[in-house]
């Protein structure tokens, strides 16, 4: 007999957003209420080999053993065995992703096992104990990633980008939040600091400055914002930001609708201020 099992659960988040949240094994001891640790072992383009440790059972004793993921983007499927089986002969997942609607997705496992004539459950036993587990756990899943649409997100809850200048941060994106069609930050600038000049060849800006006086030109021209005013930079619009007050600036800014690859959305048309005079 082998032992089989198919659960799924539907989670009100972009496919991308599930993905991205239910992939990174490093935090799984955060999503998973039965893993105590996760450490990567070995890491390629589209696999991970990785040691999972449990939570101590109700004797007091704690399960680790080592297992492979290899996963295609494009289809969203996961693939994964354990390299150390333990109790099992066998034990392969997979893992399936559908978009149901741009806020829905379906996130389905299979489990395909084989129990060792030792184990202390028979394969009978532990499909039940699987199918019962995977109910929970999928459940709290779903809380979880549901609940991180949500997050209040802060100005130092997210990593600094200086490498256009000042201090700006991306707060509400695709990757901390699950948006779909566009993303909202903040930039901090000190007096005389400056954004270098670039471009958004898929994405409209909405600039507001919460305090302070900034300089923004728009291919060339200048304009000058104060505090609780705002400005529209149309897509293709060269721009470049400049602290023309005697205090600290900070301003706000919207991009929409994203661009098809991050990678994509930014256009420099000078040199970043850190390859000045390189």
């Amino acid at each position: 007999m082998i032992g089989h099992t198919d659960n799924a659960i539907e989670i009100a988040a972009p496919i991308g957003f599930v993905w991205e949240q239910t992939n990174d094994v490093r935090t799984w001891p955060d999503l998973f209420s039965e893993y105590a640790e996760a450490e990567v072992l070995e890491e390629g383009d589209s696999t991970v080999t990785f040691r999972l440790t449990m939570h101590p059972d109700e004797q007091g004793r704690v399960w680790s053993w080592v297992s492979q993921r290899t996963w295609d983007t494009e289809s969203r499927t996961v693939r994964a065995r354990r390299i150390e089986t333990g109790p099992f002969e066998f034990m392969n997942i997979a893992w399936e992703y559908e978009e149901l609607t741009p806020d829905l997705t379906r996130m389905r496992w299979v489990q395909d096992f084989h129990m060792k004539p030792d184990a202390p459950l028979d394969t009978a036993a532990m499909t039940d104990r699987i199918n019962t587990n995977s109910v929970a756990q999928l459940n709290l899943i779903k809380e979880k990633v549901e609940r991180r649409r949500r997050s209040v997100v802060g100005f130092h809850d997210v990593p600094a980008n200086t490498r256009r200048g000042g201090d700006l941060r991306t707060l509400l994106s695709p990757a901390t939040c699950g948006s779909s069609s566009g993303f909202c930050g903040a930039v901090r600038l000190a007096p005389g600091e400056g954004i270098s000049e670039h471009y958004h060849p898929y994405s409209e800006e909405y600039l507001f400055v919460a305090s302070g006086t900034l300089k923004v030109d728009l291919d060339g021209e200048p304009v000058t914002l104060g505090p609780e005013q705002a400005l529209f930079v149309p897509r293709n619009v060269r721009h470049r930001l400049t602290n023309v007050g005697a205090g600290d600036a900070l301003a706000v800014f919207q991009l929409s609708p994203l661009a098809p690859r991050p990678e994509l959305g930014h256009v420099d048309t000078e040199p970043y201020p850190e390859q000045v005079g390189a």
